[in-house]
């Protein structure tokens, strides 16, 4: 029996062994970059809602003319296409309902970088702690 753990012990100082560490190690890496890469820039996508004016109907933890962004991102970020559903929500002026019942056009946001306009997509379904209405 004293045989069988130093066998097993052994099979794995083989160099295929080796290389499948060194596989996973890389691949952990480039996880770890590419979430680096996509992480929420918070202070650009604050600085670009208050540049467009969202926070004059938006708050951030309070609803105003318009939900709040947590309430917003716990709508969202439960959908499949809920990146394209707010990009074309802040890009496209479609009408939207206020609480007395007149309907006005959506303000856009001010830019048309994509990679900005996602960047304030992805801080608002970053919110934690909203309800869904």
């Amino acid at each position: 029996m004293e045989a069988q753990p130093a066998r097993y012990a052994r099979s794995f100082n083989t160099p295929r062994s080796a290389r499948l560490l060194a596989s996973l190690m890389l691949a952990t890496s480039a996880l770890v970059a590419a979430m680096q890469a996509h992480a929420v820039d918070e202070d650009a996508a604050q600085d670009l809602a208050k540049a467009s004016g969202c926070f004059k109907c938006h708050g951030v933890d309070k609803k105003k003319d318009g939900p709040a962004l947590r309430d917003a991102a716990a709508k969202f970020k439960v959908l499949p296409d809920a990146v394209d559903k707010l990009i074309y929500h802040i890009t496209s002026g479609e009408k939207v309902k206020f609480p007395d019942g007149h309907e006005e056009a959506h303000k856009k946001v001010k830019t048309q970088n994509p990679k900005e306009q996602g960047n304030l997509v992805q801080w608002i379904l970053s919110l934690e702690g909203g309800t869904k209405y």
